[in-house]
């Protein structure tokens, strides 16, 4: 497994993880956090707002620094080669074709009067 599919993986935990605690919350007045059992028998919890607000921003500088960390571990290549562009092909070939002949102008016919 490369570094990069760890990171995704890891990634992709953070996301759902981030979507459960934004649904739990409680947006001013009845959200999923009060049917879930107050703000009393979550874990022991007294105040269930503010252990939701905490792990929402942890959760999100965790997915902000695994985006970066991921971005850094990211070859783009997928073989052992990690040269994007290969120092042969960095040279224009040279053309050794010749330009077409110029179109000959009109001959212009003489007015009559």
């Amino acid at each position: 497994m490369s570094t990069f599919t760890i990171f995704l993986v890891l990634i992709t935990i953070v996301c759902f993880l981030l979507i459960i605690v934004i649904m739990v919350q409680n947006p001013k007045g009845g959200g999923l956090s009060s049917s879930i059992g107050g703000s009393t028998q979550m874990g022991g919890v007294q105040k269930t707002t503010d252990f939701l607000d905490k792990s929402t921003w942890v959760l999100a500088g965790t997915l902000i620094v695994l985006v970066l960390l991921s971005s850094l571990s990211f070859t783009g290549s997928l073989g052992d080669n990690n040269k994007i562009i290969d120092a042969s092909q960095s040279v224009a070939p040279k053309t050794t074709e010749k330009a077409a002949p110029a179109a000959p102008k009109p001959v212009a016919t003489p007015e009559k009067k």
